[in-house]
């Protein structure tokens, strides 16, 4: 099995254009948060390519530390520990460390070194696996124009470097989000509820108030089963099947509309 079939194992096979969500059309005139999957929904990137290519990197970075096919097997294998994760009892970073420190005895603090030095010399090579969307930036600013609370809710599952990098390469670099999640600031992994309802918490909303945007049929519809309503942007679908149904489903165009159909937040006078 080569390190692109390991990584998408542990991470979800993407598969093409698929799935019958139908729309609830559930009234959005309460909004007032919006979470953003960001691999697949503002950005696409080749995952094929791009997780090989960062592991691959970071091993060489660690070469003197571990046998690269064995670092490589042992960071998947902390991947999927995050993924099937139900106990929440310490960050995803924790939890990633622990098993880096337990199989390759690289503690954290060597590792997060490492990191950097990746990050450093070798992150930017990442840059050209990722295409922003030209509606994006738009999409965005709609969003910040109406007041609203925005998160970027990717599946937490890289450190922050590569998550603001690809925030960055697809062009969303300068936009103040009220959350960016990554293995440092979570607990949980989608699908589980509890990284949702931790977002929750963390920009103090309700979920009845919040919509949820995402191409994957189960990592971003189980916003769904902690109250939120869902958007199945289907320009990138992730079909993997299950029995969720999307509120609102559509295209970057539908969205787009959508978002700016919604009221612009009126400015406060100061007296």
């Amino acid at each position: 099995m080569t390190i692109a079939d390991k990584a998408l194992a542990a991470l979800g096979r993407w598969s093409g254009i698929g799935g019958s969500g139908r729309p609830t059309d559930k009234a959005l005139g309460e909004l007032k948060g919006i979470f953003f999957d960001l691999d697949g929904t503002l950005l696409q990137v080749d995952m094929n390519r791009f997780i090989p290519a960062y592991i691959e990197g970071l091993a060489e970075v660690c070469a003197d530390l571990a046998e690269r096919r064995r670092f490589t097997d042992v960071v998947l294998q902390a991947t999927w520990a995050l993924l099937r994760s139900e106990q929440g009892e310490c960050s995803n970073q924790q939890l990633f460390h622990s098993v880096v420190e337990r199989h390759l005895a690289i503690s954290p603090d060597l590792f997060n070194q490492r990191l950097q030095r990746y990050c450093r010399d070798h992150l930017q090579a990442l840059a050209p696996l990722i295409t922003p969307h030209p509606l994006v930036p738009r999409i965005l600013r709609s969003c910040f124009d109406r007041g609203l609370k925005v998160v970027i809710a990717t599946n937490p599952v890289f450190p922050r470097s590569l998550v603001e990098a690809r925030l960055s390469w697809g062009g969303m670099g300068e936009f103040p989000f009220d959350l960016v999640t990554s293995y440092e600031n979570t607990r949980f992994c989608k699908p589980h509820s509890g990284y949702f309802e931790d977002i929750l918490q963390r920009v103090g909303l309700t979920p009845e108030h919040c919509l949820m945007v995402g191409n994957d049929t189960v990592h971003d519809l189980a916003a769904t089963k902690a109250g939120i309503a869902t958007y199945l942007l289907d320009t990138w679908l992730i079909d993997r099947g299950g029995s969720l149904q999307p509120d609102y489903r559509g295209s970057h165009d539908q969205l787009c509309s959508l978002l700016e159909s919604l009221s612009v937040m009126e400015p406060v006078e100061l007296t």
